[in-house]
C-alpha cells in the first residue's frame, strides 16, 4: 500500500520509544541471566533440594523399646516388628479397581481409602498401621506407585489381663500410656533415628545414602515380679471375687525380707493386647488408687503402740463387757460380746471395745507416731502411677471418739500396698521395709519403728487369729504356722457408712516362725451373702500363700496341721 495515499502510515513514532523498549528487554533478558547464575553457580541449594525432593527421601529409624521382664527375665512386655503402610497421595498411581484391592488387603472400606488419597496437600499418609509383615506384603505385590512400606514395632504383652494393671501398655506410637510403660518412659523408649535413601518412581529404595542419626535403642526393665506368683494371685482373686460377687478386689504380696512386690493385682482387669476392647474403667490400679477404711486389719497397730507405751504387755487384762463402750453420745459396740480379754486375746477375738480402751489410755501423739511411722498418710514410693497417700489427721484436733474409732481403723484411709507395707514391722522384727517394684541392687535401708519385743509379740497375736478362736482360721496354710489380721469395714456413703455395704480384708504374713511373705487382700462390696474378712478374703490369702511358699521352697515350719480351715468355725467381726 502507498504511504501517500493513507495519512495513518505517514504517522511517525518518537525515536526514544523504540531504544526503551530495547533496554527493557535487554534488562530482563539481564535479570534472567543473573538469576540462572545465581542459583546454578552462586547458590544451587534450592535446585538440588528440590531435585532431591522428587527421588530423596528421609526415613525414621525406629528404636526398639525395651523389653520389660519379670525377676527370672521371663518377659512382660516386648516389641515385635511389624510393617505400616503409607502412602503419598499425589505419587499414588492407581486404578479404581487396584485401589479396591489394596482396601481390601488393608481392611479398610473403598470409601475409607479414596478419601486418604484424596488428600493431595499431604505428602505422608498412614494407610494402615502395624500389620503383620506377610499381610503387608500381600498389598506390596499390588506394585502401586506412591504406596509404600514403613517398619515399626509393636507391644505384645505375653501375661495379658493378669499383670496389665502392673506393666500398663503403649499407644500406637508405643508410648507409654499406662503402668510401669508410662513411668517408665524414658528408661524404655530410647530415641529413633533416621537415614536418606533414593527412591524410584515405583517407591523402591535403588540407594541407600547416608545414615544421618543412629537410633539409641530403649533399655530393658527388670521387675521385683515373679510371673508364677502373679498369676496365682490373679487367679485366686478373681475367683473370689466372682464367687462373691463383689464390685472388685486387689492383692498385693511382699517378699517379707526386702520389700519387693512379688505380685500385686486387681479385678476386673483389661486385656493390653486388644486396643479395640479396652474399657477405661478397668484401667485403674486400685492396689494403689483406691482408698478405703482398713477396719480391724489396723488393731495390731493400736497394739503395738501400746506396748511400746509400756502401759500395757500382751497379758494386760482389759474388760470388755457388757460389749459396747458409751463416749459422748456414740457407742461402740463388739459383734458379740466376750468380757475380760488380754490384749492378745483383743487382737485374737478383734474386739473393738478393747482396742479403743487401749487407744483411749494412750497420748494422742503416741498413737498417730505409730500410724505415721508405719506410712499412713504417705506415698508408698513403689514407682507405680497413681500412687495415693491416703488419709491421716493430724492428732491435735482429735475427739475422744475418734481416737477410739481409729483403732478399729475407722477415721484413717489408705490402700493396699500401703497395708501390706506396714506389717512389714511385723515380720522385721520393728523395722519398715520399703516397697518396690522394680529389681534394684541394694534396696534402701528399712526404718525403725518400734522395738523388737513389741513386734515379735505383736506377731504371735496375729498367729493366735489366724488358729482355732481367732476370726482368721481359713487363712491356715497346711504345713506352715500363719500369722493375720482380718478386716470388715462398713464403706462410706452419703457422709455416713452403708448398713449392708462392706469391704472385706486380710492381711497376713507366712511362715510365722520366720516371714517370707506378706500378703493383703480386699475384697470390695461382697453380695453373695457372707461377708466377715475371715471368711470373704482369708481363704484367698490361704491359697496364694500356700502356693506361694512351694514354689519359693520354703521349708515347712508346722509339720502338723491345725485341722481343716474349711472345717473352722466362722467368728464374726463387724466394725
Amino acid at each position: 500500500m502507498n504511504p501517500a495515499a493513507n495519512p495513518a502510515l505517514r504517522l511517525l513514532l518518537p525515536a526514544w520509544r523504540s531504544r526503551v523498549m530495547l533496554l527493557l528487554l535487554l534488562a530482563g533478558f539481564a535479570v534472567l541471566l543473573g538469576r540462572a547464575v545465581y542459583l546454578q553457580g552462586l547458590n544451587n541449594d534450592f535446585l538440588r533440594e528440590r531435585g532431591e525432593a522428587r527421588y530423596g527421601r528421609v526415613l525414621e529409624i525406629t528404636a526398639h523399646r525395651g523389653i520389660i521382664t519379670d525377676r527370672h527375665g521371663e518377659p512382660l512386655a516386648v516389641s515385635t516388628a511389624v510393617e505400616s503402610v503409607w502412602a503419598s497421595p499425589d505419587d499414588v498411581r492407581a486404578t479404581p479397581e487396584q485401589q479396591r484391592q489394596l482396601a481390601r488387603l488393608l481392611g479398610l472400606s473403598a470409601d475409607e481409602l479414596r478419601k486418604r488419597l484424596e488428600d493431595k496437600s499431604r505428602e505422608f499418609v498412614y494407610l494402615r498401621r502395624q500389620m503383620p509383615p506377610d499381610e503387608a506384603a500381600k498389598a506390596m505385590r499390588l506394585h502401586l506407585p506412591g504406596v509404600f512400606l514403613q517398619r515399626e514395632y509393636r507391644r505384645y504383652y505375653p501375661a495379658g489381663e493378669v499383670a496389665s494393671h502392673l506393666v500398663g501398655f503403649t499407644s500406637v506410637d508405643e508410648t507409654g500410656q499406662e503402668g510401669l510403660e508410662l513411668t517408665q518412659q524414658q528408661w524404655l523408649a530410647g530415641k529413633p533415628g533416621s537415614r536418606r535413601v533414593i527412591r524410584d518412581r515405583l517407591g523402591h529404595i535403588v540407594e541407600d545414602v547416608e545414615g544421618i542419626r543412629a537410633p539409641q535403642e530403649g533399655r530393658d526393665l527388670r521387675l521385683s515380679i515373679d510371673s508364677k506368683i502373679q498369676y496365682l494371685a490373679y487367679r485366686e482373686l478373681k475367683s473370689a471375687v466372682l464367687a462373691n460377687k463383689a464390685r472388685a478386689g486387689g492383692i498385693v504380696v511382699l517378699d517379707a525380707k526386702n520389700g519387693e512386690v512379688l505380685a500385686l493385682a486387681n479385678y476386673p482387669s483389661y486385656n493390653p493386647n486388644s486396643r479395640e476392647t479396652r474399657d477405661p474403667a478397668r484401667y485403674r490400679n486400685r492396689a494403689v488408687t483406691d482408698l478405703f477404711e482398713p477396719g480391724s486389719t489396723l488393731k495390731p497397730f493400736t497394739a503395738a503402740a501400746a506396748l511400746a507405751s509400756g502401759l500395757y504387755t500382751p497379758d494386760t487384762v482389759i474388760q470388755t463387757a457388757p460389749g459396747r463402750l458409751e463416749i459422748g453420745r456414740q457407742t461402740i459396740h463388739d459383734a458379740h460380746p466376750n468380757g475380760a480379754l488380754t490384749v492378745a486375746q483383743v487382737i485374737q477375738k478383734s474386739s473393738n471395745v478393747g482396742a479403743a480402751k487401749m487407744a483411749l489410755a494412750l497420748p494422742k501423739d503416741k498413737l498417730w507416731a505409730m500410724l505415721s511411722g508405719v506410712g499412713f498418710g504417705t506415698l508408698p514410693q513403689s514407682g507405680l502411677p497413681g500412687e495415693v497417700a491416703g488419709r491421716l489427721r493430724g492428732h491435735s484436733s482429735w475427739k475422744p471418739i475418734e481416737q477410739a474409732t481409729l483403732s478399729y481403723g475407722h477415721g484413717i484411709s489408705v490402700n493396699l500396698l500401703q497395708l501390706a507395707r506396714a506389717y512389714s514391722i511385723f515380720t522385721s522384727d520393728g523395722e519398715l521395709m520399703p516397697v518396690t517394684v522394680l529389681r534394684t541392687g541394694t534396696p534402701p535401708a528399712p526404718q525403725r519403728v518400734v522395738a523388737p519385743a513389741a513386734a515379735l509379740a505383736v506377731r504371735r497375736m496375729l498367729e493366735m487369729a489366724t488358729q482355732p478362736g481367732g476370726t482368721a482360721p481359713k487363712a491356715q496354710v497346711t504345713g506352715y504356722r500363719v500369722a493375720g489380721k482380718t478386716g470388715t469395714a462398713h464403706k462410706l456413703e452419703n457422709g455416713g457408712y452403708a448398713s449392708d455395704k462392706y469391704v472385706s480384708s486380710f492381711v497376713g504374713f507366712a511362715p510365722a516362725s520366720d516371714p517370707r511373705l506378706i500378703v493383703a487382700v480386699m475384697i470390695d462390696e461382697p453380695r453373695a451373702g457372707a461377708y466377715y474378712g475371715g471368711v470373704v478374703a482369708a481363704p484367698v490369702f490361704s491359697s496364694v500363700t500356700s502356693g506361694a511358699l512351694r514354689l519359693l521352697a520354703v521349708p515347712p515350719d508346722a509339720p502338723e496341721a491345725l485341722g481343716s480351715p474349711l472345717d473352722a468355725p466362722e467368728i464374726r467381726e463387724e466394725v
